[in-house]
């Protein structure tokens, strides 16, 4: 039988920014949560969209065409293939929802990527 996942409890135990963990699986697809803060690397996702939920704080995701500003309770799908890059003023706690094998910097390897992820 499934149980419940409390965001506040696994969000909690993210102790890093831009750290994603999982939390739970849609099909074909991983439900994380995340701390951000500061700003991230211009990226995109070949293959993939991602749906960033804010659950806490204001998120930034910049576009090459202009800013969309989220608050509390807020999502946005960013579509396959388009350039962006996530900014956190405040730490702003999120859940993700992104395909199996999505890398969190997409086509961008740096010091932030993360091959493997936690599960919570």
């Amino acid at each position: 039988m499934p149980e419940p996942v409390n965001l506040a409890e696994k969000l909690g135990l993210v102790k890093e920014p831009w750290k994603p963990a999982i939390v739970g699986e849609v099909n074909d697809a991983y439900v994380k949560v995340a701390k951000f803060q500061g700003a991230f690397t211009w990226h995109h996702h070949e293959h993939e969209d991602e749906l960033f939920l804010v659950v806490k704080g204001t998120l930034t995701i910049r576009f090459r065409d202009g800013d969309r500003v989220l608050g509390p309770g807020e999502f946005i799908v960013v579509p396959r293939g388009v350039e962006h890059c996530p900014v956190a003023e405040e730490e702003v706690h999120a859940v993700l929802i992104e395909p199996k094998g999505t890398l969190n910097t997409g086509n961008v390897r740096e010091a932030r990527t993360r091959d493997t992820l936690e599960r919570m």
